[in-house]
């Protein structure tokens, strides 16, 4: 017994002098506490949506002015015609647009009903739910005032819906492309920084640094074999999402390829940055899964709305690179969207991926020295 005790009290100790270790015991519960704790929203908070108003009076202006001052919704467009619709939803950003029929208090007041077109962006079939149901919730708080107050008897309000993009409301036109994200982040990143923490542990290291190669070619050799697999990957994803899963792939084969080479290209980066700041497989292991795979799984968009965090993890979320590549695929897949609607996501992800690769180079060759 007293044997087992000190065995155990041993175990303790090189646990305490182990400071990796022990960070990553205590860092990581806290780390998954808060990410979870405040990225998991099952309510809609600042969804931004436009406004169509083709009558422009004083019924119309009041909903206008009630949907502004829900918490749930941030009116961010003005649209004058029916054409601004595509256009707007496109760009990405708008999640609604709410339609105002013409002579809309005419036809309240002498027919006691009206219509309100609800036009929503279903590539989320949640949010796209969700944010349907909150503003016929608030057009029928209205419609109650009227009949209560007695300024308008029997009035009605006949919220006509429509989903873009997804008007079945499938879950997996949401997830499949998510899942792409996910996928090339474990393979290159997680499996990148493995792998060279592993060279280290076996000492190959050493013997890799009196052979002819230069440090780049090491980094090179040791990435280029996970950026074949990934794109095999992406590959793999896209038929079974098109012929198993009956996702639908609207926009251009060689633009999606491209932005997926970009995005494995960030990937590899952070994998070897990683493998430079780690000494064993296990840490490099904990640090990829929780810098990369949770912040990939729960601040991209993946499952949870960004505008319905919190401000600091919507910051945060801005240098995710997974943010930036999922409006980007999903886009391109259930939109259709050309380089002209994406450029501005794929310039930033480009800075990301060029910063990350200079970063790690420089970091692993200092490391090699």
């Amino acid at each position: 017994m007293n044997a087992f005790s000190g065995f155990v009290i041993k175990e303790f100790k090189q646990i305490y002098r182990d400071k990796r270790t022990l960070t990553v015991l205590f860092g990581m519960p806290i780390i998954m506490l808060i990410l979870f704790g405040f990225a998991i929203r099952n309510e809609v908070t600042n969804a931004q949506i436009g406004i169509l108003d083709l009558s422009k009076d004083e019924v119309t202006r009041t909903l206008t002015q009630k949907l502004e001052a829900s918490a749930s919704f941030e009116v961010r467009a003005y649209l004058q015609s029916y054409e601004e619709v595509e256009g707007l939803f496109r760009e990405g950003n708008i999640k609604e647009v709410v339609v105002f029929e013409p002579n809309f208090k005419e036809k309240l007041v002498g027919e006691h009903t009206a219509q309100v077109q609800v036009i929503t962006d279903a590539t989320d079939p949640n949010l796209a739910n969700l944010v349907q149901s909150y503003t016929a919730n608030i057009i029928r708080d209205y419609v109650g005032e009227l009949n209560d107050n007695g300024d308008i008897r029997k009035a009605g309000l006949n919220p006509r819906v429509r989903m873009m993009y997804n008007p079945e409301l499938r879950s997996v036109n949401l997830f499949v492309p998510g899942l792409i994200a996910v996928i090339l982040m474990l393979i290159s990143a997680l499996m990148t920084s493995i792998s060279i923490t592993r060279e280290k542990e076996m000492g190959n290291m050493e013997i890799l640094l009196v052979s002819p190669l230069k440090p780049r070619h090491i980094i090179i050799g040791k990435v280029l074999p996970y950026l074949v697999l990934s794109v095999v990957n992406v590959v793999t994803i896209l038929v079974l999402a098109r012929f198993v899963f009956q996702v639908p792939f609207q926009g251009s084969y060689f633009l999606f390829f491209m932005e997926a080479t970009l995005f494995i290209l960030t990937a590899l980066a952070l994998g070897v940055f990683i493998s430079s700041a780690a000494n064993n497989q296990q840490t490099a292991m904990m640090v990829s899964l929780a810098g990369l795979l949770l912040p990939t799984v729960l601040l991209s968009g993946f499952i949870f709305p960004v505008s319905s965090m919190p401000l600091p993890l919507q910051w945060i979320s801005h240098i995710i690179p997974a943010k930036w590549f999922l409006i980007i695929v999903r886009d391109i897949m259930l939109k259709g969207s050309e380089f002209l609607f994406i450029w501005k996501e794929t310039l930033i992800l480009a800075g990301i991926t060029v910063f990350f690769m200079a970063l790690s180079m420089k970091k692993f060759k200092v490391r090699l020295q």
